[in-house]
């Protein structure tokens, strides 16, 4: 198992933890999940070729995750 540390804004560790999302099972259900939306984001991306409409879905996935990303980089350099 691999240990990860981050910093995090006092004020975000207090309501993260308070909503019970900096325990171990919390966070690995976070980043399986991100990981999800962004393996399903790349599979409709290869098929659009196919279905045209799945450019559509992964757009607003990849949108997502954007914003995501965005915000964890906000955090990280708060």
């Amino acid at each position: 198992m691999t240990t990860v540390q981050i910093n995090l804004p006092d004020q975000l560790a207090q309501e993260a933890k308070q909503a019970g999302l900096l325990s171990e099972a919390a966070l690995e259900k976070l980043l399986r999940e991100l990981h999800d939306v962004r393996s399903l984001a790349d599979a409709l991306r290869a098929q659009e070729h196919l279905e045209p409409q799945f450019r559509e879905v992964a757009d607003v996935l990849a949108s997502a995750l954007a914003q995501a990303e965005d915000a964890a980089h906000t955090l990280h350099t708060y």
